[in-house]
């Protein structure tokens, strides 16, 4: 039985995450699966000539986009490679990981909105084969 790959919001997701009454800024964290070869099958106008890893994929697609994240308020505040978890299934694991910090959720929206970014989503559509994004806002732990 084949796990379904999760690349995109649903619609639904979408709606929550607008009307999440989240307030200033937002952090996504990002848990990213790379394909062992990048699948531009989707989006032939973006391919290499050659054959590349989703890893190199993955890396075009964050060269185009940092210019868009920062010019929307966005900024990267991690990016690390990843193995096994220490605390979780051991059936399971992610390539990377990654926190991109915006500062609204209107921001956030409008940057992933941007029709010159969605010019070059096809590298990480050929990249990941599979994803999560977990929006989250800072919180003053345990009420202090």
């Amino acid at each position: 039985m084949t796990k379904q790959a999760y690349l995109d919001p649903t619609q639904e997701q979408g709606r929550d995450f607008f009307l999440s009454g989240f307030t200033g800024a937002v952090t996504m964290l990002n848990l990213l699966r790379f394909r062992a070869v990048a699948d531009y099958s989707m989006h032939e106008n973006l391919a290499p000539p050659a054959p590349i890893t989703g890893a190199q994929a993955y890396l075009r697609y964050m060269k185009h986009t940092m210019p868009y994240l920062r010019a929307s308020g966005g900024e990267l505040v991690f990016y690390g490679d990843s193995t096994k978890f220490l605390v979780g299934p051991t059936d399971e694991h992610w390539d990377a990981a990654m926190l991109v910090r915006q500062s609204s959720v209107q921001s956030f929206l409008a940057f992933a909105t941007d029709r010159d970014y969605l010019a070059g989503i096809g590298h990480r559509v050929a990249a990941l084969s599979d994803s999560r994004i977990l929006p989250l806002q800072q919180a003053e732990p345990f009420g202090s």
